[in-house]
């Protein structure tokens, strides 16, 4: 008995989280960091402020809780429906087209992922680093492999070719971020497109012919 009213209790304080989530995934998907509110979330989400605050330290807290479920999920996503070719330019475009179709299932989380990617809140920047180390993580191992199977030029080792990979998406990254200042969504959008021109080139400097 005690155990089937132990079980109920937690599954009342998972959906109660749940539901806490979602709707701050909506405003954080929404608005930037600065511009978000509990009130909003607590109002869209039916939620008393109080609750929220049961659950979740405060809106730090809860913003990084969604980065971590936004990151998480996307690279869940990804390893699911990954599936190499052998043909690099084609590969870097399922992983950009993969990532696209993500978000248009997740379109909350599309917001997010460029607000905490380009534009992140200077105070929590240590810890968004830490959270974002699982896509980071997957991203260069998939690179590596992508690498491992296209003729490098001679005067390029694997090593270097990654370290060359590395500081491209830092630089590109930080670029993006110092010079669109639009909504989130249309960022992500932006951002993407630019990629799907960029990585090609990539691969090209550093590859046979």
């Amino acid at each position: 008995m005690q155990g089937g009213v132990i079980m109920k209790r937690e599954e009342k304080n998972s959906k109660t989280r749940e539901q806490i989530l979602k709707s701050a995934m909506k405003e954080f998907g929404e608005k930037s960091y600065s511009e978000a509110s509990l009130n909003t979330i607590s109002k869209d989400g039916e939620i008393s402020k109080g609750i929220i605050y049961h659950y979740f330290k405060d809106k730090d807290d809860l913003y990084l809780s969604c980065v971590y479920r936004c990151v998480s999920s996307l690279v869940e996503y990804l390893r699911e429906k990954e599936n190499l070719s052998g043909e690099p330019e084609k590969d870097i475009k399922r992983y950009l087209e993969l990532r696209h179709r993500y978000f248009e299932g997740n379109p909350d989380g599309m917001g997010l992922f460029s607000s905490f990617m380009l534009h992140p809140p200077k105070h929590l920047m240590e810890e968004i680093s830490k959270l974002r180390e699982e896509l980071d993580v997957y991203n260069r191992k998939l690179f590596e492999r992508i690498l491992e199977g296209v003729h490098l030029r001679e005067e390029v080792s694997l090593a270097e070719a990654m370290e060359f990979f590395l500081m491209f998406q830092e630089s590109f990254n930080y670029y993006f971020s110092q010079n669109y200042h639009g909504e989130e969504n249309e960022a992500f959008n932006q951002h993407e497109q630019k990629l799907k021109k960029f990585l090609p080139l990539l691969f090209h400097g550093i590859t046979k012919e």
